[in-house]
């Protein structure tokens, strides 16, 4: 296989591993997770989409949309945009972030959803539209369906077979009354961004410092290897146990603690990478030329360096939702939003055994560490050439 002569190390890296089966199956279910979480108003909702009432279209669901729908269906349009662009990966990132932080802002002040939605009087409403489009899944995640009677536990399609069919739950309902499926789908937004955040927090502080170690050695490697660790030696299930006892159960403080205290193993890589990197003629040319040292360690060192921080990215994604999933099936999670390891949590603790409330999450779980695991084996074989069977990866 020839090499493009244009094409970073990380850049073959990645061409060599997304070659195969395993990680285009990993990495396919990522994209549809990360479509279904970005878009999840319009899959699962108990509003319209879109209504006629008395002859004029309106939009119903977008009175309910707020901040954070904007932000992740932006991340999702713009990453998407991005991907193909011919332009350097640390662009990218700045571009990406600038931009998801404008849509944040502007739907931080467009968007002004009612706090308290009652979902009874709402669909009293629906009478009044000449017609309704409605979305796949027409249940809210926290909609109980009280208006109905019976909000007990409900098998899938159980509906279908009773007399009076007005509601059908392909994957049932849970002790309150709530559609699973739905939950599901809106579950995948904190699975999503506490891995991406999270990882993302910890590569962020690992390439700081680990990019500082590898090019200095020295005494700033052994003072930053004490504090590597030291951070290592800190057991991060006890931490967030700790922080949700003494300041609630915040997703966002979960997805800090794990990012701040996740950093030490890609600062071990970049390190390392580093070393190996720093007495390369180009290294020393840019040296010599008098380039600044961000230019020199993040525009021509870390291209070069970064394909193995990936394998350890698509790990720590995986260990990061699963951390999350752990705290929620104990009943610590966030109170204020599904979650897989809650509905794992209502299987257990009712009296008989729900099938669909643990097959379905549980099944979720598995799926997505296993794709994130896929990926990360992937790119380690690449890297390894020793595992490789590609010419072009020696």
């Amino acid at each position: 296989m020839t090499r493009p002569v244009n094409q970073s190390y990380g850049k073959r890296i990645l061409r060599s591993a997304f070659s195969g089966w395993g990680a285009k199956l990993g990495f396919s279910w990522v994209v549809i997770l990360a479509f279904i979480a970005a878009f999840a108003p319009f899959l699962a909702n108990s509003m319209p989409l879109l209504a006629s009432q008395n002859g004029e279209l309106i939009y119903p669901i977008l009175k309910y949309i707020h901040a954070g729908d904007v932000i992740a269906m932006s991340a999702f349009i713009i990453a998407l945009l991005l991907w193909g662009l011919p332009i350097a990966l640390n662009k990218k990132v700045w571009i990406f972030l600038s931009l998801v932080l404008v849509a944040g802002i502007a739907g931080k002040i467009l968007t002004s959803p009612p706090k308290l939605v009652v979902y009874e009087q709402f669909r009293e409403q629906a009478s009044d539209y000449d017609w309704q489009i409605l979305p796949p899944i027409p249940y809210s995640p926290t909609d109980y369906l009280r208006d109905y009677g019976d909000t007990s536990l409900e098998a899938p399609l159980l509906a279908t077979q009773q007399a009076e069919a007005k509601r059908t739950h392909i994957m049932g309902t849970d002790e309150n009354g709530a559609d699973v499926a739905s939950r599901m789908i809106h579950a995948s937004r904190i699975a999503m961004a506490i891995g991406f955040i999270a990882t993302g927090i910890a590569m962020f502080i690992g390439i700081i410092i680990g990019g500082q170690m590898g090019y200095f050695s020295g005494k700033v490697d052994m003072l930053g290897m004490r504090l590597v660790e030291i951070f290592e030696a800190i057991p991060v299930l006890f931490l967030l146990l700790a922080f949700v006892a003494f300041f609630g159960r915040n997703i966002y403080i979960m997805m800090v603690i794990i990012g701040v205290t996740g950093w030490s193993g890609y600062a071990r890589y970049i390190r390392a990478e580093f070393l190996k990197l720093r007495k390369q003629d180009y290294v020393q040319a840019a040296v010599a030329s008098g380039l600044s040292l961000r230019s020199i360690l993040f525009k021509h060192m870390l291209p070069n360096g970064i394909a193995p921080l990936l394998v350890a990215a698509s790990f720590g994604v995986a260990s990061a939702i699963l951390a999350e999933a752990t705290l929620s099936f104990l009943g610590l999670g966030p109170v204020d939003a599904p979650s897989w390891g809650q509905m794992l949590n209502q299987a257990v603790k009712s009296s008989t055994f729900n099938w669909w409330m643990a097959v379905f999450p549980g099944g979720a779980i598995f799926l997505t560490v296993f794709a994130y695991n896929l990926m990360g084996e992937a790119l380690r074989d690449a890297i390894d050439p020793t595992m490789s069977k590609r010419a072009g990866v020696a």
